[in-house]
């Protein structure tokens, strides 16, 4: 019997990394292909779909399916018509929570947002109820392997980036909204493809969370992540290492 409960755990796992696989491709088909429909379908000209094709890269897509969300973007015909929406909120130990879509029902996904953050602990806010705590900055990294830390500080000035933080594994490059493009075509330029190019939210304070408030937390964050709408979700929780390791070893 132990054995049979070890396969089915097993067979549990990988489910959930399938579905988890199938939702983050629906996200980026949904990003490529908004992507796509704002500007212009050529990467090259169009920085959004670039980044949405890198990402499409690092995610082992294949290439025929990038290439179908971008003809049915310029196409048109039968192609839905998302919008994007920023959704903020509380979650358990009043951390703060925003949540990206994009969405062709604001009604259906606000919904079932605010039905997600109230089960679990939460309450959905309106808008700006809890970027205050935030600030929006352009993410870029690199594999250690790229450059050296001082090679790659020195590319990231050169571009306008407001700063570098490299360790062992990688270098993290972060720059202003406004010149996060122009400074990731620069370092793409000189070090190639980046592992990673994205706006991100970054919290400006933490909320520490004991087992059971990170048990809860996380668990609103599963939810919310189960959502075909949502495209990304920031919080400003920290778990330290030793509830964690607590945490990993209840599953």
């Amino acid at each position: 019997m132990a054995g049979h409960s070890q396969f089915k755990n097993i067979m549990h796992r990988k489910g959930a990394q399938d579905a988890r696989r199938g939702r983050q491709f629906a996200r980026l088909i949904r990003e490529i292909t908004v992507a796509a429909r704002q500007g212009l379908p050529d990467p090259a000209s169009n920085p959004r779909l670039r980044a949405a094709m890198v990402a499409a890269r690092q995610a082992n897509m294949p290439k025929d399916t990038v290439d179908r969300a971008i003809k049915k973007a310029v196409g048109g015909a039968g192609s839905d018509d998302y919008a994007e929406v920023r959704y903020e909120g509380y979650g358990p130990a009043g951390v703060a929570i925003i949540v990206e879509a994009l969405t062709d029902n604001r009604n259906r996904t606000a919904s079932d947002l605010r039905t997600a953050f109230a089960k679990h602990g939460g309450a959905l806010g309106e808008t700006n109820s809890v970027g205050f705590l935030f600030n929006r900055l352009g993410v870029i990294r690199y594999p250690a392997s790229a450059g050296s830390p001082d090679d790659m500080l020195e590319a990231a000035i050169e571009a306008g980036a407001e700063n570098v933080e490299s360790d062992a594994e990688a270098h993290e490059v972060t720059a202003a909204v406004d010149d996060f493009f122009a400074v990731r075509d620069a370092l793409e330029a000189r070090f190639g493809a980046p592992e990673s190019a994205r706006l991100d939210w970054r919290p400006t304070t933490s909320v520490t969370l004991d087992e059971e408030r990170a048990a809860s937390v996380l668990k609103l964050l599963d939810v919310l992540d189960e959502s075909d709408d949502v495209q990304n979700i920031f919080s400003n929780f920290d778990i330290p290492a030793e509830v964690q390791a607590e945490l990993d070893a209840e599953d």
